[in-house]
């Protein structure tokens, strides 16, 4: 029996920490689909830069990544409902509170576990972060 993996997130610039994620997310099962938000949906951090379809499209060219859409605009579990996966990956650092999200899932009645992916091993002269890469940009060339 194949096991579908769901991970997301805003991706706006690509980095090492990304495809750690996405790597350790599609471990978790057979088969990942990455939902990718769209600008409105963002709302704990600055929105996006780059438009949803070129983060979705960048995101789908990865290697662990089978299949990568946008989310759906007013609710975010719309495409989680469509897949119903196996299993939520949530990257380490993400903002979503996982108690939260299976007590949604569960009204919903989408039978999954929700898990965390582990945070990449680093040292100092990397930069695991789209803030941290977009201030190092601006500090160096803004």
């Amino acid at each position: 029996m194949s096991r579908t993996v769901i991970a997301q997130g805003t991706f706006d610039i690509i980095h090492p920490g990304h495809v750690h994620y996405l790597a350790e997310a599609a471990a978790m099962g057979d088969e990942l689909y990455v939902i990718v938000a769209r600008k409105t949906n963002v709302d704990h951090k600055e929105k996006p830069i780059c438009p949803a379809t070129q983060r979705r499209d960048v995101v789908g060219a990865l290697e662990a990544v089978d299949e990568a859409l946008l989310g759906h605009e007013e609710d975010i579990f719309v495409p989680i409902e469509e897949i119903d996966p196996d299993v939520i990956a949530l990257g380490h650092d993400q903002h979503h509170d996982d108690e939260a999200i299976a007590t949604e899932l569960e009204r919903r009645g989408i039978d999954c576990e929700v898990r965390r992916a582990s945070a990449r091993e680093t040292d100092d002269d990397q930069l695991l972060s789209t803030r941290l890469i977009i201030d190092r940009v601006l500090e160096r060339r803004g």
